[in-house]
C-alpha cells in the first residue's frame, strides 16, 4: 500500500470527501465516500490522479454554533451514524453487512468454521433450524476477511432460485445459477477461452448439471476458493457404488475435496442413512483419516477430531438456549384413526388376495422374489390411498397384460429406494415401476378383472370413502380456527382426488390446489406463491414439496394424508412448515391411518411410532437402515402370507423382540453421533459478548425500530402502531425515500401507505425493516447529510445544542464521535477498518476535567429532556466558548481512542482464545476521531427564594 494514503485516512478526491480502504494493488487505491455506502466503493489509478483529478489529504469537518438544532435529534444522528456503519469494530467483520441479526445458536457454525485455518465443516442441524443462514454468515464472514473472493454453491436443481434469493435478501450478493437452461446464455457472456465458471464470482450450480465427466473436469480448473454442498446426502459414495447418479454425485464432491486448501461446507439434515460406510464417505471429504473409522470402536481422539467438522443439534438442542427465544412454534400432533367401511374393507380384502397371488411364486431367483413381494405391497398401499388411485394401478397392469408389454428390468437397489422412499428431491416417488417389472401370469387377468369391478363401485359410491370424510372435517375445522393447512399425499392420483373433494365440500372463497411434480419446480413456486396471495388457502402436494422448498410463510398446518414408509418423510414434511421463520405460534400436525386397515397398523406402529420414541429419547432421528429393510421385507411377506385379518393384525407380536433390537441398535448408532456433536465445544458465553457488542456498536433491531419511527416521524411522516407493526403514510418523504420504502406493488398501485415490521419472522403482510434495508440506509445518509449542513437544515437536526435539564447537576458536554481502527493479522497482509460510534463526556471544576464515561454518556443522550428553550444568540455563545476549547482536550480525545483501539484488540484476543487461532497486532486508531457532535446540558438554574 502507498504509505501516503492509508487505510482509515481521509482524502479529498473530486469535491468529495472520502475515506482510504485497504488494497492489495500499489498503484491503486480504494476509496468509500465518507458516510457513504459499500456500493460507492471507488478505485482510484494513482498514475492518472493528477491535475484537476489530483487527491488531497482531507480532514473532518468539526461542528460549529451554526448548526445547532433540537437536542432530542442528536440521538437520531448518533443511531443514524452507527447503522449507517458497515465496517464495524469487533471479530466478526460481516455483522455490519447482513440485512438481518442471526440467533446466538446460529453463530456456532461460524465460530467453528474459523478455528479452522481451511474451513471444512459438515453442518447437520435439524430442519427447519437454519442451516442456509449459518453457512450465509461463514461466506459473508470469509468474504469480508479477504480469505475468498468466489464461492459456488453445489445444489439439487429446484434449489438454485432459492439460495440466489437468499443470497441477495440476507447478503445483498447477485449470484448466478448455472445449469442447463442458463449455460447457453452465460457462455455467450463469456468474451475468452475462460470458462463461465472463471468469470462468474458467485455461483449457484445444479448438482446435475456438472455432475457428469466433462461439466465436471470445466468446473473443477476453475474451481472458486469456498464450495458449498447442499442436500449433501445425496453426494455420498452408495454402498457397493452401484448407484450411477448418486456416484457421479460422490464422484463431483470428492474432487471438489482433494484440494485440501479449498473451504468445503457440507449441509444436510440426514447425514446418516443408516449405513455407515456412507456417512463415512461424506466425513472423507472433510478428511481422509474419517474414511476409515469404525464408529463401533471410535476412540476419544477420534470423538474430538471428529467434532472440529461436525455439527448436529436438534430443535430441543437450541430451543432456549442462551435464554434466547427461538421463536419455534408449538406442535400439536394427533393420530387420527378412522375405520374402513365394509365396502372398502372388502375391497381391502380382494387386493391382499390378488397380491398373495403375485408375490407366491416359486422362484429359487432371491431378486425375482423380492420383486414381487415389494410388487405387492406397492399394489395393496396404493390401492388403499384412494379409489381413484386404485383404478389407475389396476388399469395399467390390466393393459401390461392386454398388450404385452415388455417386463421392465429392475435392480434390487432400485427396488429398495422405489419402496422404502428415498430418491432424489423434486420428484414424486412412484411404485408404478415395481409392478411393471413383474411378469403377470395370463390367469391373473381375471383377478385384475374383478378388482376393477370392486373398485368401479367405490368410485361411483363416494359415501364408502371414510378416510376422505375425515379429511374434509379435520380441514374444515383448522380453517375454522384460522390454520392454513397441507395435505401430503404420496400419489398424484390421489392428490387430484382429494382437490377434487375438497373443492365440493369447502366455500368458494377458499382456495383449493393440488400441487404435484407434473408442474416443474419453477411452476410450483409460482402458484404457492400465488395461492399466498389468498386469505383462505388449502394445498394439496405429493413429496416433491417435502423436501427443499420453504412453506412457513404460506402454511402451518400438516396432514398425512398418505403414512409414508420411511418415518423420516414426516419429519420432512412437517419440516416444510415447523421451521425458524414460522410466525404462528401453534402448528398442526395429523396423521391419518385406517384402524383395521393392517398395512397403515404395520407401518404406524412397527415404523413411526417406534422411530419417533427412540427421537425424543436421544434427539436424533434415526434413518431406516439396511438391516432394518431386511426385516421389514421379510414381515411384509408374513402379511402377505397371512389369511385373517385377526392374524394380520396380531402377527408381529412374535417379531417384536427382533424390530426392537433392530431399532435398538439404530438408537446406538445415534448416540454415538450424539456423542461428537461439537456444539459442546464452543464457549457460548463467549459468542453472546461479542454479539452484544456488535449490537452496540452497529445497533440491534430494536435501535433499528426506534431510529426509523423517530426519524420517519421527524421526517413529517404518519407512523401509527398496527398491530404486530406500523402503518406508515409516506405521502411528506422526500421522493427518494418513498421509493425506498414502499414496495414495487405498492408503487405500481398508486399507494402511499405501508405496513412495515422490524422482527423476524416478519408478520404477514408486513415488510421486513432491518438494518441493511435500502430504506434504513438512504434514511440514515439523509439524517447524516441534513445534519452536517453548513447553515443548518430544515429539520433542526442537531450537530451542536445546549439545552437546560433535571438530569445533570452540573454543566455537562457530551460529544459525539466516530472512531476508526486499522486491524492487521499477524503473519498475514490482511488489513480491514474498523469503525465505531462513540459517546464521550466531561464536566470540570476546581480539580480539572472530570470525565463522563460511555454509559452515562449514551443515558443522557437518549434521556435528557430539555426544559425550555434557550434562545439562539445564548446557545450559540455558549458552544463557541466550549468549542474554542477543544484543542486543550484533543489530547482526551485521542488518548479515548488509543483506549477503544485497544479494547478491539482485547475483543480480538478474546475471539482468538475462541476460535484457538488466528491473533492480531495491536489495532493502530486513525486520529484524530471524527467529531460528529457537541452537546451542552446545563442544570435547572436553582430558585432564588
Amino acid at each position: 500500500m502507498n504509505n501516503k494514503y492509508n487505510p482509515g485516512n481521509l482524502i479529498k478526491y473530486r469535491n468529495r470527501d472520502w475515506m482510504v480502504l485497504p488494497s492489495n494493488e500499489d498503484q491503486i487505491i480504494l476509496v468509500k465516500p465518507l458516510g457513504g455506502s459499500d456500493e460507492e466503493t471507488t478505485g482510484i489509478f494513482l498514475p492518472l490522479a493528477k491535475d484537476i483529478e489530483a487527491i488531497e489529504k482531507a480532514t473532518f469537518k468539526e461542528p460549529t454554533s451554526t448548526q445547532i438544532g433540537n437536542f432530542e435529534t442528536a440521538k437520531l444522528l448518533y443511531n443514524a451514524s452507527r447503522l449507517s456503519l458497515r465496517n464495524a469494530a469487533g471479530p466478526f467483520r460481516s455483522m455490519g453487512k447482513l440485512s438481518f441479526r442471526p440467533r446466538s445458536y446460529q453463530v456456532v457454525p461460524l465460530v467453528m468454521a474459523l478455528k479452522q485455518d481451511i474451513t471444512r465443516l459438515l453442518i447437520a442441524d435439524d430442519v427447519g433450524i437454519g442451516k442456509t443462514i449459518e453457512a450465509l454468515l461463514i461466506i459473508k464472514e470469509l468474504i469480508e476477511r479477504g480469505e475468498i473472493k468466489k464461492f459456488a454453491v453445489i445444489c439439487p436443481p429446484h434449489l438454485c432460485e432459492q439460495w440466489q434469493q437468499e443470497l441477495k435478501d440476507k447478503l445483498d450478493i447477485d449470484a448466478e445459477i448455472i445449469r442447463s437452461s442458463t449455460a447457453s446464455r452465460l457462455d455467450r457472456m463469456v468474451a475468452d477461452d475462460h470458462s463461465v465458471f472463471y468469470h462468474i464470482p458467485y455461483q449457484v450450480i445444479s448438482v446435475d448439471y456438472i455432475k457428469t465427466d466433462k461439466r465436471r473436469s470445466i468446473f473443477l480448473h476453475d474451481c472458486p476458493e469456498l464450495v458449498i454442498v447442499d442436500e449433501a446426502h445425496t453426494c455420498t459414495l452408495p454402498k457397493g457404488a452401484s448407484s450411477k447418479n448418486q456416484q457421479q454425485r460422490y464422484n463431483l464432491v470428492y474432487d471438489v475435496a482433494v484440494n485440501q486448501n479449498r473451504h468445503l461446507i457440507l449441509l444436510t439434515a440426514t447425514p446418516h442413512s443408516g449405513k455407515d460406510e456412507e456417512f463415512l464417505s461424506l466425513l472423507g471429504l472433510l478428511n481422509p483419516n474419517f474414511q476409515n473409522l469404525n464408529f463401533e470402536r471410535l476412540e476419544q481422539a477420534d470423538r474430538r477430531k471428529i467434532a472440529q467438522y461436525f455439527i448436529q443439534r436438534k430443535r430441543e438442542n437450541i430451543r432456549r438456549w442462551l435464554n434466547e427465544d427461538t421463536l419455534f412454534p408449538e406442535r400439536d400432533s394427533k393420530e387420527i384413526g378412522f375405520t374402513l367401511s365394509e365396502e372398502t374393507k372388502a375391497f381391502y380384502n380382494e387386493i391382499v388376495a390378488f397380491a398373495r397371488g403375485i408375490s407366491d411364486v416359486e422362484t429359487d431367483n432371491e431378486n425375482t422374489r423380492l420383486l414381487r413381494s415389494w410388487a405387492a405391497i406397492a399394489l395393496i398401499k396404493g390401492a388403499m390411498s384412494s379409489p381413484v388411485m386404485a383404478k389407475e394401478m389396476l388399469e395399467k397392469r390390466q393393459a401390461k397384460l392386454t398388450i404385452e408389454e415388455t417386463t421392465i428390468e429392475i435392480g434390487a437397489e432400485a427396488l429398495e429406494y422405489t419402496l422404502f422412499e428415498e430418491n432424489d428431491f423434486g420428484v414424486d416417488f412412484s411404485r408404478s415401476d415395481l409392478l411393471n417389472a413383474v411378469d403377470y401370469k395370463a390367469k391373473e387377468l381375471e383377478g385384475l378383472t374383478k378388482l376393477l369391478n370392486s373398485v368401479e363401485y367405490l368410485n361411483e359410491n363416494t359415501d364408502t370413502d371414510i378416510k376422505i370424510k375425515h379429511t374434509i372435517d379435520i380441514i374444515k375445522k383448522w380453517l375454522k380456527e384460522g390454520f392454513q393447512p397441507i395435505i401430503f399425499c404420496h400419489y398424484i392420483a390421489t392428490a387430484k382426488y382429494v382437490e377434487e373433494k375438497l373443492k365440493e365440500a369447502l366455500p368458494k372463497n377458499i382456495l383449493v390446489q393440488a400441487i404435484t411434480s407434473e408442474l416443474a419446480d419453477e411452476q410450483r413456486k409460482e402458484e404457492i406463491q400465488r395461492m399466498g396471495g389468498h386469505d383462505k388457502r388449502v394445498l394439496i402436494a405429493t413429496d416433491c414439496l417435502s423436501e427443499g422448498i420453504n412453506l412457513q410463510d404460506y402454511f402451518n398446518a400438516v396432514l398425512h394424508y398418505d403414512l409414508p414408509w420411511n418415518p423420516n418423510r414426516i419429519e420432512q414434511r412437517e419440516g416444510r412448515v415447523d421451521r425458524f421463520g414460522q410466525t404462528s405460534t401453534q402448528i398442526k400436525t395429523y396423521m391419518l391411518y385406517g384402524e383395521n386397515n393392517p398395512m397403515d397398523k404395520f407401518i404406524l406402529e412397527v415404523l413411526i411410532r417406534k422411530v419417533r420414541e427412540i427421537q425424543k429419547s436421544i434427539g436424533v432421528t434415526i434413518p431406516i437402515g439396511e438391516n432394518n429393510k431386511s426385516l421389514m421385507t421379510e414381515l411384509t411377506q408374513k402379511l402377505l402370507k397371512t389369511e385373517s385379518e385377526a392374524e394380520q393384525l396380531t402377527l408381529f407380536a412374535e417379531d417384536k423382540i427382533r424390530i426392537d433390537n433392530e431399532l435398538e441398535m439404530a438408537r446406538k448408532r445415534g448416540e454415538n453421533l450424539r456423542s461428537i456433536f461439537a456444539q459442546e465445544s464452543v464457549d457460548a458465553e463467549a459468542i453472546k459478548k461479542d454479539l452484544q457488542e456488535v449490537d452496540e456498536a452497529i445497533g440491534d433491531p430494536e435501535i433499528v425500530e426506534n431510529f426509523s419511527v423517530f426519524a420517519l416521524q421527524a421526517l413529517g411522516a404518519s407512523v401509527t402502531t398496527d398491530l404486530e407493526g406500523y402503518k406508515v403514510q409516506t405521502t411528506n418523504l422526500p421522493k427518494h425515500l418513498q421509493v425506498a420504502l414502499l414496495s414495487k406493488t405498492e408503487q405500481l398501485k398508486g399507494k402511499t401507505e405501508t405496513r412495515i415490521a422490524f422482527t423476524s419472522p416478519t408478520p404477514k403482510n408486513y415488510q421486513y425493516i432491518g438494518r441493511n434495508h435500502r430504506f434504513v440506509e438512504q434514511l440514515c445518509h439523509y439524517i447524516i447529510s441534513n445534519a452536517f449542513e453548513e447553515q443548518g437544515n430544515p429539520y433542526g437536526l442537531a450537530r451542536t445544542s445546549v439545552i437546560q435539564t433535571d438530569s445533570v447537576e452540573s454543566k455537562t458536554t457530551l460529544v459525539m464521535f466516530r472512531v476508526r481502527n486499522v486491524v492487521k493479522e499477524v503473519r498475514s497482509k490482511n488489513e480491514s477498518v474498523a469503525e465505531e460510534m462513540y459517546l464521550w463526556g466531561y464536566t470540570e471544576n476546581s480539580e480539572g476535567l472530570q470525565p463522563v464515561d460511555f454509559t452515562k454518556a449514551q443515558h443522557l443522550l437518549n434521556n435528557a429532556i430539555p426544559l425550555s428553550n434557550m434562545a439562539l444568540e445564548q446557545q450559540q455563545q455558549l458552544l463557541n466558548v466550549e468549542l474554542k476549547s477543544f484543542e486543550t482536550k484533543k489530547d482526551a480525545f485521542i488518548e479515548l481512542a488509543t483506549q477503544r483501539a485497544d479494547k478491539l484488540v482485547e475483543a480480538h484476543g478474546r475471539f482468538k482464545t475462541l476460535i484457538g487461532g488466528r491473533s492480531y497486532e495491536k489495532s493502530t486508531p486513525v486520529l484524530p476521531p471524527d467529531v460528529m457532535g457537541v452537546y451542552i446540558l446545563l442544570p435547572k438554574p436553582k430558585a432564588l427564594f
